[in-house]
């Protein structure tokens, strides 16, 4: 007796799509928010500049009668920041807007906002790693030196606070001006009653290294505590006068086997010794993140030499490519390569190469220091603590956001819906001591299992 199976009628199955989308990962932002808003205005260029005075100092012995003073002489320190403009777009046919299930156009307006968010964030942490001031957990003398192990602790983060403190870095919640005395006065505005306004700097760090903190039984208790006087987004708690916030936007290092090259004569450079050093840039939030050991010498003769390197072959990341003729890369520059960008500011240079590919560095193009490596196979965080004025976000320019549907000379035939962003700004270090950062390994991992 003849069966009708399902499979017989599979040509007419109408497929089922849900109409609601599935959720994308979230992405924790913290950085942004804690610089100064500076405004830098329409016509003055873009370079915003600011100016301290320094303290003069104080008198060694008193006066002598009717003998005037020296005198002190006073003392400016400025520091500048460029304004930048970012931007990006999402470029979508008439036919996908018309066959496509889901809106296609409110869609990209949807991930262009998260982007926007996202590159300030990420901005913002490539800034905040150009500070100064590093602690090593466990007195380790250099982001090389750190091993499995050497994990945050609440020795580190008291040695820092004292730093800070010491340096007389001002605290959120705090006041300009010394304070002799603090009032009792619960209803006061310096209330000390109130948890909430009690001076603190702020810190952001790795889910992993907040993890890696948390072991710790006191702060487990503190933390437990302060949950009901959480300030910020992503709190994780208050631990010594720091405000704790996790962020998995923090950016990491990890440590790789060299990548070596090959003298060869299809360039410009001049006669020397040459090292390199590659790095891997993610391909989401564009950190680079994979830092590989400084290459073995290569003897190259010019005046036409020139190095071939081939660059790792791993999914999800892009390569740049460093040169130097120093064996620690001191005074390294980025190579000048055709596998680079062929449009942009960074045309030429040896940046976003794709992987596996091999690339003639045929000279030294904009002189750039690359992040320094980890031991390999030893990944490393940065804990960021900050101190109020530390850095601010210059603007030039508010977020715009453009939503082109319309036919125009370009597209007579309204072919094409574009979803852009543009603004115009930049990060300042405004102080440098009044921030650090602390560098970690951790004993989490992204890796389940």
């Amino acid at each position: 007796m003849p069966t009708n199976v399902a499979s017989q009628f599979s040509s007419d199955i109408v497929a089922y799509i849900a109409e609601k989308t599935l959720p994308l990962t979230r992405k924790q932002l913290v950085a942004y928010q804690f610089g100064d808003p500076l405004t830098l205005p329409k016509g003055r260029g873009t370079t915003y500049t600011a100016t301290r005075y320094l303290r003069i100092p104080l008198p060694y012995a008193p006066l002598s009668e009717g003998v005037p003073p020296v005198g002190e002489t006073m003392t400016i320190q400025q520091v500048s920041a460029v304004a930048q403009q970012w931007g990006d777009k999402v470029t979508i046919t008439d036919v996908a807007e018309m066959t496509i299930y889901h809106p296609l156009f409110q869609k990209a307006t949807e991930l262009v906002g998260l982007q926007v968010a996202e590159t300030l964030e990420r901005n913002t942490f490539n800034t905040l790693n150009s500070g100064t001031q590093i602690n090593y957990v466990n007195s380790r003398g250099a982001r090389a030196s750190l091993v499995a192990g050497d994990v945050l602790n609440p020795f580190e983060v008291t040695r820092s606070y004292a730093m800070l403190f010491n340096l007389g870095a001002p605290r959120y919640m705090g006041d300009e001006m010394t304070d002799t005395k603090i009032e009792a006065d619960a209803g006061g505005a310096k209330a000390s009653s109130n948890p909430r306004q009690m001076p603190h700097y702020v810190s952001i760090l790795h889910p992993f290294v907040a993890a890696d903190f948390r072991q710790n039984s006191s702060v487990q208790t503190a933390w437990s505590y302060s949950d009901i006087n959480r300030l910020y987004n992503f709190e994780a708690g208050e631990w010594n006068g720091i405000r704790f916030c996790e962020s998995n936007m923090v950016p990491s290092w990890v440590g790789i086997a060299q990548v070596n090259g090959t003298a060869g004569t299809a360039g410009s450079l001049a006669t020397n010794t040459y090292y390199i050093q590659v790095t891997g840039s993610d391909t989401q939030n564009q950190f680079e993140s994979q830092i590989y050991q400084i290459s073995a010498s290569m003897s190259v003769t010019g005046p036409n030499g020139s190095i071939s390197v081939t660059v790792p072959s791993t999914t999800g990341y892009t390569y740049n490519v460093y040169v130097s003729t120093s064996s620690t890369m001191v005074g390294a520059s980025l190579g000048l390569t055709t596998a680079g960008p062929t449009t942009g500011p960074q045309q030429g240079q040896a940046v976003q190469i794709a992987a596996g590919a091999t690339a003639i560095i045929t000279g030294l193009g904009t002189a750039q220091q690359p992040p320094a490596a980890p031991a390999t196979g030893v990944t490393v965080y940065p804990t960021y603590i900050i101190g109020r004025g530390a850095y601010g976000q210059v603007k030039l320019d508010d977020v715009k956001f453009t939503y082109l549907k319309e036919a125009d000379k370009s597209d007579p035939l309204n072919q094409l819906r574009v979803v852009g962003w543009k603004c115009y700004y930049g990060t300042l270090l405004e102080n440098q001591q009044f921030f650090m950062r602390i560098e970690s390994t951790s004993a989490f991992s992204a890796t389940f299992g």
